[in-house]
């Protein structure tokens, strides 16, 4: 399987695409809309007015990404994350025991904030880490 680089627009537009995969493998309902915007709260411009991130749409069920998030755009779900946090975290699976105390000691030190349930997303969100972190380096 082939790797992208942590943090390129290659890797956002990876993690877009397991994004997509998973959640029309999920089967979603059509009454499905939720956003999920997530940044890097240290990340360079893309583009005018959109910072490294991505934001991903469910919209009457069926899932879309784009990428690059906007300074203050918010989400129903909002991950703000530095570009050293988003690598610890998405080099490590979420089977390995370092990964729930990464997790925990990003949150305190204020490298990863989380507004909104990820929980939301649904179950088949929780399978989506692995995919990316094979797919990372």
């Amino acid at each position: 399987m082939d790797t992208t680089p942590h943090g390129t627009t290659q890797w956002f537009e990876m993690v877009g695409k397991v994004l997509v995969d998973a959640a029309m493998q999920a089967g979603l309902p059509p009454a499905c809309n939720i956003r999920l915007v997530e940044r890097y709260i240290d990340g360079i411009e893309l583009s005018p007015g959109l910072v490294q991130g991505l934001r991903f749409d469910i919209t009457n069920g069926k899932p879309a990404f784009q990428l690059g998030a906007g300074h203050e755009e918010r989400g129903d779900i909002t991950v703000e994350v530095t570009k050293a946090a988003s690598h610890t975290l998405n080099t490590l699976r979420s089977d390995d025991p370092r990964f729930r105390a990464a997790f925990i000691n990003l949150q305190s030190a204020g490298e990863l904030k989380i507004d909104g349930d990820l929980s939301q997303l649904g179950d088949w969100f929780s399978a989506v880490h692995d995919r990316i972190v094979d797919r990372t380096n």
